[in-house]
């Protein structure tokens, strides 16, 4: 394969629009890159390959993924650990990358949630995937109802303290859990630097609940996992569900989720789209991005042309005002 020379390395933050994670030092593209899908072992490697390219001469320096990420599970990690290998090796530095553990990944009583055997464990299997020495931000993935939470916290603390990860988040933690996790690590001297969660206009739990707000007053960072509802906040289906499509499979996105009501509610969310000039897939990530407190959202892509259209989002006119005015905006009901 050809050397990769990046454009990226001249850039300017103003071409992408960065913003501050929370109240630390990072700075995060408002649009980055999710691998949780179309990055398993059917992939075409040099697809995938072409997107991350893509996003990053984009500007795009964050790429998110999981240890279970595939499938199978650990796939997506060893796919990224050959693009860094192949294409940004001399370019480490310009990227954050983010892995997870908390999900199943093997057998037996310690492959999956929160415990300090299996985050210790997770961790170093996830280095040795990616071919890195540390991590940039390691979440805990899922709340554990069972472990301590002492014990999870505390294992993420001596990851960091380890050289292990620069930085902890923390993905789909119930409001009550997360400021009990604000408050221990922060007097551990790591403080959470991001929480992820699902938010779209499909699903506002995290703003129903009062956990954007949350992150927003104690300066975490937030970032949107499943902006476009895996699919369905583009046009794919507002005429049912497609024969190539995800919901066609057996995966994550159930055919009977695409009820009648659902459908027209998609189609009048494509309306107002059109009637604003922007595209369904722009609006939608856009109305994200003008949420307070919201620093990034995820966006995945099965093609380079894909993810390249979702960067459109940044041109919309929810995005022209540094003040944000548009939180729980009401023109979607």
């Amino acid at each position: 394969m050809e050397t990769y020379k990046a454009l990226s390395t001249r850039y300017a933050l103003s071409d992408i629009l960065y913003r501050r994670c929370g109240k630390s030092g990072v700075m995060l593209p408002k649009i980055s890159l999710g691998f949780w899908q179309n990055f398993g072992a059917d992939a075409s490697y040099d697809n995938c390959r072409a997107i991350a390219r893509m996003a990053f001469d984009n500007g795009v320096t964050h790429f998110d993924l999981a240890n279970n990420y595939g499938p199978p599970p650990g796939f997506a990690e060893e796919m990224v650990g050959r693009m860094l290998k192949d294409d940004f090796a001399t370019h480490r530095d310009e990227l954050l990358v983010a892995t997870k553990a908390g999900y199943d990944m093997w057998q037996g009583p310690y492959g999956s949630w929160g415990s300090r055997k299996h985050l210790m464990a997770s961790i170093n299997q996830s280095l040795e995937r990616l071919g890195l020495e540390y991590i940039d931000i390691f979440y805990i993935h899922r709340y554990d109802p069972v472990t301590p939470l002492n014990e999870t916290l505390q294992a993420l603390v001596d990851i960091v303290r380890a050289g292990k990860a620069l930085y902890i988040g923390i993905s789909r933690w119930p409001l009550e859990a997360l400021k009990y996790a604000n408050a221990f690590l922060r007097e551990q001297g790591v403080p959470p630097l991001i929480f992820q969660g699902r938010l779209n206009l499909l699903d506002r739990a995290v703003l129903e609940e009062g956990i954007l707000d949350y992150c927003a007053e104690h300066g975490i960072g937030f970032i949107s996992f499943s902006a476009l509802a895996q699919g369905l906040l583009t046009t794919r289906y507002l005429s049912g569900i497609p024969d190539d499509s995800r919901m066609s499979r057996d995966g994550s996105l159930k055919a009977e989720k695409l009820t009648p009501e659902l459908v027209d509610y998609l189609n009048n969310l494509n309306g107002i789209a059109a009637e604003r000039g922007e595209s369904l897939v722009s609006m939608s990530l856009a109305w994200i991005l003008a949420q307070r407190g919201v620093t990034s959202v995820l966006v995945g892509a099965r093609t380079p042309q894909q993810f390249k259209e979702s960067l459109e989002c940044l041109n919309s006119s929810f995005l022209q005002s540094d003040s944000l005015p548009l939180y729980g905006h009401k023109v979607f009901p």
